[in-house]
């Protein structure tokens, strides 16, 4: 199930608010136990097959909580045991079938790739596995509560993609009594979130998404100019997929009281790398540093070892985000940035302020270039083709991918686009082009005004849920779904 279908808003999220605050009343177990087999529903809904691995990975995680807990002898060990395992059934499933590529084209072998089909969202419910266990090694979480660990991982609005919640915060809410009431400021903050969220996935990312996969499909028929542009509605697609997806995950649970971490903070306003890893995907670069950062030693051994563990960081998200080299040589490159960032801090200060953020946004742009390509050597035949500018025409096929339904209805209500239309080659690109610039770098971020309504923004909220329920015809999967 995915939040922008149909039967999420209209059916499963209504009833999972309704039934957990009427489960409340009759006894807070109630409620979470309700809550718990609603994520089970969602989670089931979306990979039935995936539903074994997920009943194994919580049976063996929490076992090992309560041999933590109840003994002391053995801790490291029951700490250790439990990671593995979920480092371990990552790895299988994951990256079983690139390591066999890789082996045969190395020892030129014949291995038959396996027949495994990935669970969905085993990214993202691994590392809250490990966080869990680590926060009951270091006794941050006070009361080992089955029930509480099960909502933590199973919790719907972040199983699938996050975002990554530290687990003593999360049950700290789940354990508060004055939560389990319902809050309906927090249900209208929840349904604003959600609606710019919605808008943001099916209006904006899901129509950058037809204008690349155009450019995909057609490698040799794009021209430099296209290419160009492809790149930048990659920027644009991937930011508004999964901040929208991201806004979704925190306004459904705000409607359940629960407040989940902020994930994006406006990141194409950064003017360093090291900027744009603060704002971008925000749970996960904090869990890398919580995790493997600072156990690392940090910046507390040297300016050698400081380069050495941001590296081995950037090198882990790379390797997390997928199984192929382009995600491989696209984290190692955003940690070469990083370090070269950090190398010249004092002087990046002295330099004018626009021309830094200029010349992040272009390699962040050429870097999800290669995120998105299906290959380094395509990757680097795409960027050949832009340098050489050899064409700087711009496909008809490319323009049209922008044509939206809505656009008659636009231009009979306002003539004066339908004049702009009319007068300019590409109108509907280019008014997507503006619309996208001035979300990303003129306001604040959604999630800094979570909590404040005014006649406004809820006039906004309906008119972005509106049309976010217009543009749902069929279900588009999430980009960080194959994460």
């Amino acid at each position: 199930m995915q939040f922008n279908s149909y039967i999420f808003i209209c059916v499963f999220l209504p009833l999972m608010v309704a039934t957990y605050f009427i489960g409340n009343k009759i006894n807070t177990i109630v409620g979470n136990i309700f809550l718990i087999a609603g994520s089970i529903l969602f989670y089931a809904y979306s990979d039935k097959t995936a539903l074994a691995v997920m009943i194994i990975s919580l049976s063996i995680n929490f076992a090992f909580a309560a041999a933590i807990r109840h003994t002391q002898r053995w801790n490291k060990l029951y700490l250790t045991v439990p990671v593995v395992i979920n480092v371990g059934l990552l790895l299988y499933f994951k990256y079983t079938n690139f390591a066999i590529v890789n082996f045969n084209a190395w020892f030129e072998k014949e291995i038959a790739l396996k027949e495994l089909i990935l669970p969905i969202g085993i990214s993202f419910f691994t590392f809250q596995q490990i966080a869990y266990m680590i926060a009951i090694y270091r006794k941050e979480i006070k009361k080992l509560d089955v029930i509480n660990y099960l909502i933590y991982i199973l919790y719907f609005p972040k199983i699938l993609m996050g975002p990554l919640a530290d687990p003593v915060e999360f049950i700290i809410q789940l354990d508060n009594a004055s939560l389990k009431k319902i809050n309906w400021d927090n249900i209208a903050f929840g349904v604003k979130i959600f609606s710019f969220g919605l808008f943001k996935k099916l209006f904006l990312a899901d129509t950058f998404s037809k204008a690349v996969t155009w450019g995909y499909a057609n490698m040799d028929a794009a021209t430099a100019m296209d290419w160009f542009l492809i790149m930048l509605f990659y920027t644009f697609q991937i930011y508004f997929d999964f901040s929208g997806y991201s806004d979704m995950a925190v306004g459904s649970s705000m409607m359940l009281n629960i407040t989940l971490p902020i994930n994006f903070d406006s990141p194409y306003k950064a003017t360093s790398i090291r900027d744009f890893w603060k704002r971008w995907h925000i749970s996960l670069t904090k869990f890398f540093t919580k995790y493997i950062y600072i156990p690392l030693g940090g910046n507390k051994k040297g300016a050698f070892f400081t380069y050495v563990n941001t590296m081995i960081v950037f090198l882990a998200s790379g390797f997390w985000h997928g199984a192929n080299w382009t995600f491989i040589l696209w984290g190692i490159l955003h940690g070469g940035f990083s370090l070269f960032d950090r190398t010249l801090e004092k002087l990046d200060k002295k330099i004018f302020e626009p021309f830094r953020w200029l010349i992040t946004f272009g390699v962040v742009n050429v870097l999800w270039l290669l995120f998105r390509s299906d290959s380094i050597f395509q990757w680097k035949k795409i960027l050949h083709t832009i340098l050489s500018m050899e064409n700087t025409n711009i496909s008809n096929a490319l323009i049209n991918e922008f044509t939206i339904q809505e656009a008659s209805f636009l231009c009979n209500t306002i003539p004066l686009i339908d004049t702009w239309r009319q007068l300019m080659r590409g109108f509907w690109m280019m008014a997507f082009m503006i619309f996208a610039m001035t979300i990303c770098f003129v306001p604040e971020n959604n999630y800094r005004n979570l909590k404040r309504n005014t006649v406004a923004t809820m006039f906004l909220a309906v008119i972005a849920f509106v049309w976010g329920f217009i543009c749902l015809g069929g279900e588009s999967v999430f980009i960080y779904f194959n994460f």
